[in-house]
């Protein structure tokens, strides 16, 4: 990845101190126990079924009646019935910007689905002057009898701004919260200077309301502009974001040469990229460690070497009982399955299971099963149950 020189104003940036930032506690300041090996396939806990294959599959979730909803990066939305195995392509989706990290994104359910059959996509989409930029946007799915269906009333509630040029680092996971807004990752395009600056929504996390009007109680509300939308500032590439059961958000980032990040998200905390970061530049020029500036909020846990997380979930089930609670994180360039546990704001990585392939989303399913994409072409779609 081509990388540009840093032009901070730091002087005109926002410097926030946060209470996830805690000297006490080791892992708050990126530290972290070794990593575990990982667990061979024959030694797994589990057994990994494929149930289907897609093409280049982004994201995954499940419908009320235990369908299961999944994007393909090309621009496709996929209706699979997992009864019956037959897949069905919904029609109304937008016109997608495809090509590098670039095109279908992340698919959610409105928290009232039940009702009003409401879900959020994201996506990356053309601006003018060969820009681009990742957008937002809700609908309400019509399911005919067969599985078939269409998406109907699209409206896009939400864009990165400013488009800009590039293919890389859009984000846009989607997630709601106990408080039921809408949270949004925007990643910083490869731009890096943007994740500081509040006249942008890049590198940032953003809390709307679920009709993408925004929340009077957003820690930077009074400034205005898209500042009004950030939570949180100072974010590379966000791929992964999850509440736990005490309502906390915990989100995961790309590091540049090293330093993949999981962090604990906190009220206008500024996590500081890219003025440090447990990783170093492409081209070999360093980036001070967060230690070095503890006015940013450090990482909970990271990695090096990297495993390029993707997709994440805090498992809630009981088919894994032993498992509840923790978190399951996809690793691309690790070919991993990874689990974290966590202990209040502490978090470490607690096993790594070896999937020979790129995994690039994790869902839990109704039943408790942990379901798997893998990334690509002809990616299996995976469901993980104990091993009798």
């Amino acid at each position: 990845m081509t990388r540009t020189p840093l032009l901070l104003a730091l002087g005109l940036v926002p410097i926030l101190a946060t209470s996830a930032c805690n000297a006490a506690d080791p892992t708050a300041n990126g530290a972290q126990a070794a990593t575990p090996a990982a667990t061979p396939a024959d030694q797994r806990p589990f057994t990994a079924t494929e149930v289907s294959r897609f093409d280049q599959p982004w994201a995954m979730t499940f419908l009320p009646d235990g369908s299961l909803l999944v994007t393909e990066k090309r621009g496709k939305l996929q209706h699979l019935d997992l009864a019956s195995g037959q897949k069905h392509e919904i029609t109304g989706v937008p016109k997608v910007a495809y090509g590098g990290q670039g095109g279908f994104g992340d698919i959610i359910l409105h928290p009232d689905f039940a009702r009003n059959h409401v879900i959020y996509l994201s996506y990356a989409e053309e601006g003018t002057l060969d820009t681009r930029g990742a957008a937002v946007a809700r609908a309400t799915l019509a399911l005919d009898a067969s599985g078939a269906g269409q998406l109907k009333d699209l409206k896009v509630i939400w864009r990165q701004s400013p488009k800009v040029s590039g293919e890389g680092h859009y984000g846009h996971r989607l997630a709601f919260g106990p408080d039921g807004k809408l949270w949004i990752s925007s990643s910083e395009r490869q731009k890096f200077d943007p994740a500081q600056d509040m006249g942008s929504n890049l590198g940032k996390i953003i809390r709307l309301n679920d009709d993408g009007s925004l929340p009077a109680d957003n820690p930077f509300a009074s400034q205005g502009g898209v500042a009004a939308q950030v939570w949180s500032l100072g974010h590379r590439n966000i791929l992964g974001m999850a509440f736990d059961a005490n309502g906390k958000l915990w989100a995961h980032e790309m590091g540049p040469a090293g330093g993949d990040e999981l962090n604990l998200i906190v009220r206008g905390a500024n996590y500081g990229y890219p003025i440090v970061s447990n990783g170093d530049h492409y081209d070999g020029r360093p980036i001070p460690d967060h230690d070095t500036r503890p006015e940013f909020a450090a990482p909970n846990v990271t990695w090096t070497p990297v495993i390029s997380p993707a997709g994440f979930v805090i498992y809630s089930g009981s088919l894994f009982p032993q498992w509840k609670g923790s978190g399951f994180i996809g690793g691309l360039s690790s070919t991993s399955l990874v689990r974290v546990a966590f202990d209040g704001d502490s978090a470490r990585e607690a096993e790594r299971f070896n999937m020979g392939e790129r995994i690039r989303e994790v869902e839990q399913g109704p039943d408790g099963a942990l379901w798997l994409l893998e990334d690509g072409s002809k990616a299996r779609l995976l469901k993980l149950t104990p091993k009798t």
